[in-house]
């Protein structure tokens, strides 16, 4: 990687209109003395990206769609964060480099500007990693992770939800403790650690420790899944790519709902969101369960037709599979029922549709994505949607 002598310039001009951004009003005023001198960025070489970057934030934060400290904090996290990672190498251990630089850089927005919500810069900071991971390689990934940041930390200023800061850090500590062991483990890689860290997160926050230990529940379950006869499937070649690795398309596609789910119950305190939750956690250890062990099962057939098919086909399942889903998904309901969030007929609702969801997964595979017209992460998308939905609907009939 070369040597980031445009970057440090641009570095320096970012602290620079940080520093000027309270003192620059209206905000407009801002955008017109940062453009020239982004402009000037762009004729050089390693800086374009930045330089653009910089430009598309400056012109949000002009027309009044970002308030002054997610405008300040999104340029310094993004390009503070951009040095941290070049300077190290943008080797594996550049990411932890690149986390600590944006958490420096927003603490001391944070002190300047008297902020005094760090939900908002702790979800910034992750999504500002998180994407760096995701986008390697691709030469917009500043201008995406610029706009990405920005619109997170946006989204989290809008909603206005508050956490103390005790539990804030213990949250983020076990989250990316869970992320980095993950991680260690090959059961992640590093996509995979930063989105998972997030869900964590925001399990935690928005709901309790307890939602996030029924999610790890489902963590353990399809670790166990994919390892177990895992040499038998890689001889039938129907085992996880990568030793079942997962990426941050897994991680979203399996946990997406259960976070919109805590975040909804964090906001209104409904428990009906506790039932979407728990749908939706069944539905991907069921789902997960039914794939691994139900493949070494006899000969699968096909959801639609009930014909046969061959092992690993989209939409094939087998009475194995069919008994792995139901017990995983009690697994899942025993560990909520053991820490108290579900009671015995929410334990009824999460089985039911845990078996529901897995089967959903299935006929979207057999047709949608036989088809190719969608992947395998947005069959399990389906399957934990309507898991969950389904658990809502079931909930409701008490």
């Amino acid at each position: 990687m070369t040597k980031p002598q445009g970057l440090v310039l641009a570095s320096a001009l970012t602290l620079a209109f940080i520093g000027l951004a309270p003192l620059l009003q209206p905000a407009w005023l801002l955008t017109l003395f940062l453009i020239p001198f982004s402009l000037v960025l762009f004729l050089i070489r390693d800086t374009r990206h930045v330089s653009l970057s910089i430009i598309a934030l400056a012109v949000l934060y002009g027309i009044g769609w970002l308030s002054t400290f997610v405008f300040t904090c999104t340029l310094g996290i993004v390009v503070i964060g951009e040095l941290a990672f070049r300077l190290t190498g943008g080797k594996q251990a550049s990411y932890l480099y690149h986390l600590v630089a944006a958490i420096g850089i927003s603490l001391a927005v944070m002190l300047y500007l008297r902020y005094t919500t760090p939900l908002v810069v702790l979800m910034g900071v992750v999504a500002a990693v998180l994407l760096r991971a995701v986008l390697r390689g691709r030469d917009d990934v500043l201008m995406i992770e610029a706009l990405g940041v920005a619109m997170t930390m946006f989204l989290f200023e809008e909603l206005n939800f508050a956490v103390d800061l005790t539990s804030l850090v213990a949250a983020a500590l076990i989250g990316f403790g869970f992320g980095y062991i993950s991680y260690r483990l090959r059961v992640a890689d590093v996509s995979g650690l930063f989105s998972g860290a997030m869900i964590g997160i925001i399990l935690i926050v928005f709901a309790d420790i307890r939602w996030f230990l029924i999610m790890l529940t489902f963590f353990i379950v399809g670790a166990a899944a994919t390892r177990y006869r895992y040499t038998e499937k890689e001889r039938l070649g129907v085992a996880q790519e990568h030793g079942g690795v997962r990426g941050y398309f897994n991680v979203f596609a399996n946990g997406l709902v259960a976070t919109a789910a805590a975040i909804l119950y964090g906001i209104t305190g409904h428990p009906i969101f506790v039932a979407l939750f728990m749908g939706s956690v069944a539905s991907a250890a069921a789902d997960t369960a039914a794939s691994e062990i139900g493949v070494t099962g006899k000969t699968p057939y096909l959801i639609t037709t009930l014909k046969p098919v061959p092992r690993g086909t989209n939409g094939g399942v087998t009475l194995r599979g069919e008994a792995a889903a139901v017990i995983a998904s009690v697994l899942v309901a025993g560990a909520a029922w053991a820490m108290g969030v579900a009671d015995p007929w929410m334990v009824v609702v999460t089985i039911v549709a845990g078996f529901v969801g897995t089967n959903v997964d299935s006929l979207v595979g057999a047709t949608l994505e036989n088809s190719g017209r969608i992947g395998n992460s947005g069959t399990n998308l389906a399957a934990t949607f309507f898991g969950g939905v389904s658990g809502m609907l079931i909930y409701l009939l008490r």
